[in-house]
């Protein structure tokens, strides 16, 4: 069993009265700079100047500065960069300005855990991964709940290192959640495989796949769109209450028979067998690399792959469809 902490277990007092530096004003920098000012903790944010973020933090209260000025005398740095610009930011203006003592923290593995970035002797580096987007940690903080997170320790050069990841998973509120611990490695290579293979691969395949299979069959477009996207929501949030048990008491019994009976010949023996490959690409780091080197090319077949979804039939369909549902408070991009 995983070892479990709570508020009990994460006093805030590693950080009180310390400065807390957070690089980046995205979605997990907004929500952990905000939570942890509510929690009594001085946060210096760190942000390009005439950004979106940048504005978007000084409505919120800070005045956003250069990295060195905001990393002065923080017991804590916190970088939620995107993954594919922090070992460059890291060589250009944290490393230099880092000293010992500090602890450096990111809310996920990806460039520690690949060797991107090397922290010198001195400086402590932790991870608290929050489980949920950045909106999310700061709604139900606000709400006095929180959301659940992962702390890791990579390095503890005080000693200290523990109890500042836990200080910090408390002042966001994910201590009144709970916070599982788990290390560099588990993080990061459960958390691409989840990403690629169920949560956003692999489920959007499944619903192109389903959408494609109907309309080819000479379906309505709008009728395949609800039954394999739109629906997906509501099968989704019995998952989210009750697990696969739950979901299946909650539909009817011709759909639980048909779950029961037809999904396996969906997600079959060679499914996994792909599966587990790209289980292997991550955790040799080839997909770290493929990702890093695609970044540094200019996203060529990135963006190609973006465009031919965006402006797919399923896509178009259901731009349209949303625009006729008020209540979905649709996103478009």
């Amino acid at each position: 069993m995983a070892t479990m902490y709570y508020e009990q277990d994460a006093p805030l007092d590693a950080l009180k009265g310390k400065k807390v530096c957070v690089i980046g004003y995205g979605s997990q920098g907004h929500a952990h700079s905000q939570n942890l000012r509510d929690s009594g903790i001085e946060v210096a944010v760190a942000e390009l100047e005439g950004t979106d973020n940048f504005k978007l933090a000084q409505e919120h209260g800070f005045t956003p500065c250069a990295i060195p000025q905001a990393m002065e005398g923080a017991a804590l740095i916190i970088v939620t960069l995107p993954d594919e610009v922090q070992a460059m930011v890291y060589e250009s203006d944290i490393h230099p300005n880092l000293k010992s003592g500090q602890t450096l923290g990111f809310c996920h593995g990806f460039n520690i855990h690949f060797g991107y970035i090397i922290p010198p002797e001195g400086i402590n580096v932790v991870m608290i991964a929050p489980k949920g987007p950045g909106h999310l940690v700061r709604s139900e903080y606000e709400k006095g709940g929180g959301v659940p997170c992962l702390i890791a320790v990579e390095k503890d050069e005080d000693g200290n290192a523990k109890n500042v990841a836990l200080a910090w998973a408390n002042g966001i509120g994910g201590a009144r959640a709970g916070i599982i611990e788990t290390t560099y490695k588990e993080e990061t290579e459960t958390d691409l495989f989840g990403e690629q293979v169920v949560l956003c691969g692999g489920l959007s395949a499944l619903i192109k796949a389903g959408f494609e299979t109907l309309v080819e069959a000479g379906y309505q477009p709008e009728i395949a769109y609800f039954e394999c996207m739109h629906e997906v929501k509501l099968i989704v949030d019995l998952f989210y209450q009750g697990g696969l048990s739950y979901m299946r008491y909650s539909v009817s019994n011709t759909a639980e028979y048909g779950d029961l009976s037809r999904g396996s010949r969906i997600i079959t023996a060679e499914t996994k067998a792909e599966m587990k490959k790209c289980l292997d690409e991550i955790v040799s780091g080839q997909f770290a690399k493929e990702w890093v080197e695609e970044y540094k090319g200019g996203m060529k077949n990135f963006n190609a792959l973006y465009d031919k979804d965006h402006g797919s039939q399923l896509e178009e369909v259901g731009r349209k469809l949303r625009k006729m549902m008020k209540w979905v408070n649709a996103k478009e991009v």
